[in-house]
């Protein structure tokens, strides 16, 4: 259900924005958008799984607060972000 560490490196590699960033809300919304997509995927086949389907909600509820939060603080990276991860429109 998790992302692999290399999946997780490749993704703070190219979504930091200074070398050696793991937590800017850049490299959290790309890390969760992936955990996302891999747990969609699993409910597509196992779609009884209720309990990870709260564990899904709770991950996109938080990647929601990280984007809001991006948004307040400056909107050119908040649009940049989501062209980038392709989510929204």
């Amino acid at each position: 259900m998790s992302i692999t560490p290399e999946e997780k490196a490749r993704l703070m590699k190219e979504y930091a924005t200074k070398e050696g960033d793991t937590g800017s809300p850049e490299v959290q919304v790309a890390i969760l958008t992936s955990r996302i997509t891999t747990l969609t995927e699993h409910f597509k086949t196992h779609k009884k799984d209720n309990h990870g389907r709260r564990g899904l909600l709770k991950m996109v509820a938080l990647r929601r607060k990280l984007l809001d939060y991006t948004k307040g603080k400056d909107e050119a990276r908040y649009q940049s972000l989501i062209q980038r991860l392709g989510i929204r429109r």
